[in-house]
């Protein structure tokens, strides 16, 4: 068990929850859908960032900040952008694919997007058996801050923590208070996935 400085990224479909339909068989091509993405958006994740586990429709992933923070900082913002693009591709791929089929689930596909948060803090890492467990008020926090109050579905948002080591570079970004259960206000930053930090190629 150690304590470190880490940088936390939660990458979350958004629909999933409609997504999900009863019958068997758009359950079924539901689940496959969802890990097609979740694989895309993986594929555009690179070492030191490490997904430490899948969540449902979401991928918790962690890199500790080292000697310099604003470089991992940047890197975690690049591979972020590398993710939304995977993702957008697969989706093409997936409706030319499914086109075909007409269940509920294959019908909807456009309808899934991908939100990205970011946050910086003071990480407990544990391992259980062959299990790596994230602990803290800092994984807490960065969990609580997917229930926010930003319109859209297709977004970028990250703490003041993270944002203050990108070294206020992003001025795409618009900043606002959010309430995080049982831990108070927090002021957050926003990010179009079409902003001109995302959208360079890294």
């Amino acid at each position: 068990m150690r304590l470190t400085r880490s940088i936390l990224a939660i990458a979350d479909i958004s629909g999933y929850t409609g997504f999900i339909k009863r019958r068997e068989i758009a359950l079924l091509h539901a689940e496959e859908v969802i890990n097609e993405l979740l694989s895309a958006m993986l594929d555009g994740a690179e070492h030191p960032l490490a997904l430490n586990k899948l969540e449902g429709d979401a991928a918790l992933m962690f890199v500790e900040t080292g000697t310099d923070p604003g470089a991992a900082a940047r890197d975690v913002l690049a591979q972020i952008s590398r993710m939304f693009r995977a993702f957008s591709a697969r989706i093409e791929v997936l409706k030319q694919a499914r086109r075909h089929c007409n269940c509920n689930a294959c019908a909807s596909i456009g309808s899934l997007t991908l939100k990205a948060f970011l946050h910086e803090g003071e990480v407990v890492v544990k391992r259980l058996r062959q299990f790596e467990e994230l602990a803290g008020e800092d994984v807490i926090l960065i969990h609580r801050m997917l229930k926010n109050t930003v319109p859209g579905s297709e977004y970028v948002l990250m703490s003041d923590a993270f944002h203050a080591l990108l070294g206020g570079a992003l001025e795409q970004c618009t900043s606002h208070e959010e309430h995080a259960e049982g831990l108070g206000s927090h002021t957050v930053w926003t990010l179009a996935p079409n902003a001109p930090a995302l959208a360079a190629p890294a």
